[in-house]
């Protein structure tokens, strides 16, 4: 039995993030890129994967989600760098995240905030689409994610400016 893992050519577990992936508003000026992501052994009876990233440290009293996209084809095993700004798999879907927007939203904690983690997580799913509507909260999807799964796979990245 192989074991769900996630990585990326473009960030690596408790290291600092590039620019590239910084957001671009809210006082930040980055190229807003979501990084490439590539997962392997996920559990038997896989349907769909989900992804998300997530700010524990973000002075919000309930952290700050950066990208939350559901629905991806078992089919799919990566996602380009980019892929957060429009160029998902067919039959995915993203859902608001804490920017307002439809898409990710890169790293751009407080200046002087200290270090972000940003949680990248892959989620294995037992159905081909998760049952949320498009205008969920991301609460919401947080909580249907961890009741469904059937595995999941976390790259945590710094940020900090």
């Amino acid at each position: 039995m192989s074991q769900f893992q996630l990585t990326s050519p473009d960030i690596k577990e408790g290291h600092f993030m590039a620019k590239t992936f910084e957001f671009n508003g809210f006082g930040c000026d980055g190229p807003n890129k979501s990084p490439a992501l590539v997962w392997s052994g996920a559990p038997a009876g896989t349907k769909s994967f989900a992804v998300t990233v997530f700010d524990p440290d973000a002075p919000t009293g309930s952290g700050f989600w950066h990208w939350l996209v559901l629905d991806i084809p078992a089919t799919v095993t990566a996602l380009v760098q980019g892929a957060g700004n429009g160029e998902l798999p067919v039959g995915a879907r993203t859902l608001r995240n804490d920017y307002g927007l439809y898409e990710f939203g890169g790293a751009c904690p407080p200046p002087g905030h200290g270090m972000h983690r940003y949680q990248f997580t892959v989620w294995a799913l037992p159905t081909e689409t998760l049952a949320v509507p498009d205008e969920a909260s991301a609460a919401v999807v947080g909580f249907m994610l961890n009741a469904n799964a059937l595995g999941k796979a976390t790259i945590t990245a710094t940020y900090a400016r």
